[in-house]
């Protein structure tokens, strides 16, 4: 059967969820709980591949497999073979043909932003600080200016090799909670450090540096000059996995 699993993780000591050479990886630490569980080590199909550092609310992988668990108990089992820092949320059946990344119809991102001049000594590993106080209505206008189809050339980093740059953010939206400001991006897809790079050109305009005018103009150059600075991933989380068969991602 094919297999959807809905799992969370804190990637602080992952270098990403995609197999790598040169660290240990999401992906990596998972087949591991497979193989202990099962016996075998199965492929895995992930949504996205995340960067190091970054951690996921809601991430979705498949995999094939026979087993006679119970969907509603394949949760628990799974969990008492992976660390700590990885959970597994839910299971359940999917057709033969789902594939947890070419199934899915969008993406949800959330970037963390901790507004002020003093840290948390409890959750510094979640968030990034910006000590300038933020213009989080001017953001939000920002934000706005980016929804659509568009070349997000100059949001992307300099030297990928991606080709195809256009991708369609179906909403932006950045709000204050306290001293979080919260940055929430929906898009089908994403180019190579992009949402980073999205919320640090928004941060420039929150804190003065930039003028909401120079979003226009990045996306007509595509330079990547003409964007913001690429935020540190560890504010970073994927948070929902939009499907089209069910809309609500999971």
């Amino acid at each position: 059967m094919n297999i959807l699993v809905t799992i969370a993780f804190d990637g602080t000591a992952y270098h990403g969820f995609q197999v790598q050479k040169n660290g240990k990886t999401v992906c990596e630490a998972f087949q591991d709980g497979l193989e202990q569980l099962f016996g075998i080590r199965y492929d895995v199909k992930g949504c996205s591949r995340t960067d190091s550092g970054v951690h996921a609310l809601e991430f979705c992988l498949n995999f094939h497999a026979e087993t006679a668990i119970p969907m509603e108990k394949l949760s628990l089992a799974l969990n008492r073979y992976l660390p700590p820092d990885i959970r597994v949320l839910k299971a359940k059946e999917v057709p033969e043909e789902f594939h947890a990344r070419y199934s899915a119809h969008s993406k949800e991102y959330l970037y963390r932003i901790r507004n002020s001049a003093i840290g948390s000594p409890f959750d510094q590993s979640y968030y990034w600080r910006c000590t300038p106080k933020l213009d989080v209505v001017a953001m939000n206008e920002a934000a706005q200016k980016l929804v659509g189809k568009h070349n997000f050339s100059a949001f992307m980093s300099a030297g990928s090799t991606i080709v195809d740059t256009v991708r369609t953010i179906y909403r932006f939206e950045v709000e204050q909670q306290g001293e979080m400001v919260l940055c929430r991006v929906e898009a089908d897809g994403y180019l190579y450090n992009m949402v980073r790079i999205l919320c640090g050109t928004l941060v420039e305009i929150g804190s003065g540096k930039r003028d909401i005018s120079q979003i226009d103009k990045a996306l007509q150059s595509g330079s990547r000059q003409d964007a913001g600075i690429t935020l540190p991933p560890q504010g970073l989380f994927l948070s929902r996995v939009f499907y089209d068969t069910e809309r609500e991602g999971n």
